[in-house]
């Protein structure tokens, strides 16, 4: 991972940390509170040499002394020195108990001893260091007395005695503090990033970008109101989603402008992506662009684009492939005329063999020597391999990829069942990201407003209507007029004769309404 990534990482995650570092600090807080004060006392000995009076002689002590203080802390916990010390204080302790409390260092290069005793009563903890450095005096004489029985040479003078301390030593609550922050600092990093590196879901544009080098050629944003308006372009066109799909569709057209696919199929890896309502949307926008469109239902193990489009479903493709009826038959005409909609049919025993019969290449042959798209909505590819044999026999393959659904070795299993079988995948749709505020372009509202003012014709001015929550009418003589005739007809097609004769008399009605002036 390089730098920008850990740097994304927190930026992701930074809530987290802050609750770990927050959590850190809390349990810090607690222990130090929750922990039984303890206070420290220390005693200072100073050790020394009885040597002669020259210079030789003094550093010959010098350096006596200083080797053996190094042995001397080490007897200050023996049992030797303490035991004495608890059946004269009439300690409830045994000498390892007290050993754990009592500890003895000497600074570098000196000949000084420091006798620390820690209690949880300030003035056991001083009286107990001062008595241990008395016991230890006469343990010293004792042991470094010469054979011949004459005085000791080494002396051990008490230069500081024990005083009682104000505050206890522990616990340490800024201490503890810093620690808890570090700490949780630490944890919260540690497991954003563990968490980072076992994510394998697909969530972006940059985690398809680490499985395939095939291009994004559209990202459709998360909408929770999606599963309760499949087709979005039509009840909510100026959505952010509808122009998403619209985005879509222009990229569509511009893919391979030279060798541009006139059948496309549209497929995922699992069930539950979107592909369905991604082929559908698609179809819309590129009808409402003049698009001939041909929506070809090839799911033929769990069908949806009838039930979502409100259309009969009990005949389509399964009824044309076996040769019970002509595609002309069963396909339906939707929206403006410019869409036109095959649907599933009913379900087959043997979806595969069907898909890829000699009668199915024959039907996409036809279909798309009629329309100028045709885009078949497929199965998914890991459970079955409807969709990579129809992949064969198109154009390409558009794969749709949920967001925070797929996993990235399914992606690249997905990819690889599609290169595996020489088929053309055109791109990647990414479905239902999830996008900040900021990167939804929310501070453009360019959605249609009715208008709210009327011209006061005085002057020429403007003048501000009046807020009565009604909708403003269109005079009926001013409501544009529909042409009537089929809906199926394309662009271009001529007119039958009674149709013309119809199109002249409502052309010749309207005209007296359209010149007449209001208020005249």
């Amino acid at each position: 991972m390089e730098l920008q990534d850990y740097w994304v990482i927190l930026r992701k995650r930074w809530l987290s940390i802050a609750v770990f570092t927050l959590l850190g600090a809390a349990l810090a807080v607690a222990a130090s509170l929750a922990a039984t004060p303890l206070y420290q006392a220390t005693t200072q000995l100073y050790v020394s040499v009885k040597t002669g009076e020259s210079s030789s002689d003094l550093l010959q002590g010098s350096n006596f002394t200083r080797q053996q203080v190094t042995s001397y802390t080490q007897l200050v916990t023996s049992p030797l020195v303490l035991q004495p010390v608890i059946e004269d204080l009439g300690l409830a302790a045994r000498t390892s108990a007290l050993a754990d409390r009592v500890s003895a260092d000497s600074p570098l290069n000196t000949s000084l001893i420091n006798i620390t005793v820690t209690d949880e009563n300030p003035a056991i903890a001083a009286a107990t260091s001062d008595a241990i450095a008395k016991e230890f005096k006469t343990v010293i004489a004792q042991l470094e007395t010469p054979s011949d029985g004459s005085p000791s040479a080494v002396k051990i003078s008490i230069v500081r005695d024990a005083v009682a301390p104000e505050g206890p030593s522990s616990p340490n609550l800024k201490l503890n503090l810093a620690l808890g922050l570090l700490v949780g600092i630490a944890l919260g990093v540690g497991i954003a990033v563990l968490r980072s590196v076992l994510d394998t879901r697909v969530r972006s544009e940059t985690d398809v970008a680490r499985v395939t080098d095939t291009s994004v050629i559209g990202t459709i944003p998360e909408d929770s109101d999606a599963p309760e308006h499949p087709l979005i372009v039509q009840s909510s066109p100026h959505s952010q989603r509808s122009e998403a799909f619209r985005r879509l569709r222009t990229n569509l057209q511009f893919l391979d402008i030279a060798d541009r696919p006139q059948s496309i199929v549209i497929t995922s890896s699992l069930p539950g992506e979107g592909k369905s309502t991604t082929s559908i949307n698609v179809a819309i926008t590129l009808a409402d662009a003049g698009t001939r469109v041909a929506l070809v239902d090839a799911d033929l193990r769990r069908p949806s684009v009838a039930k979502y489009m409100g259309l009969e479903g009990n005949v389509g493709l399964t009824t044309v492939l076996i040769g019970r009826a002509n595609v002309e038959d069963v396909i339906q005409p939707w929206g403006n005329g410019f869409l036109h909609v095959l649907a599933a049919g009913q379900i087959p025993p043997n979806p595969s063999e069907l898909l890829g019969s000699l009668a199915m290449a024959r039907l996409l042959e036809k279909l798309t020597s009629q329309y100028d798209v045709v885009i078949l909505d497929t199965a998914p590819l890991l459970p079955v391999t409807d969709a990579a044999i129809l992949s064969k026999l198109t154009g390409g393959a558009l794969l749709v990829v949920g967001a925070n659904k797929l996993h990235r070795n399914q992606l690249a299993e997905s990819v690889g069942a599609l290169e595996t079988v020489g088929a053309r995948i055109l791109g990647i749709v990414v479905n239902r990201q999830k996008r900040k505020q900021s990167d939804q372009y929310a501070y453009y509202d360019y959605t249609p407003t009715p208008a709210t003012s009327a011209d006061s014709g005085r002057g020429g001015k403007k003048r501000r209507a009046p807020s009565t929550g009604r909708v403003p009418q269109v005079p009926e003589a001013a409501a544009p007029t529909a042409v009537s005739g089929p809906t199926t007809l394309w662009p271009g097609d001529s007119l039958s004769e009674t149709q013309l004769k119809d199109f002249q008399r409502q052309q010749a009605q309207n005209a007296p309404a359209q010149h007449q002036r209001p208020g005249s």
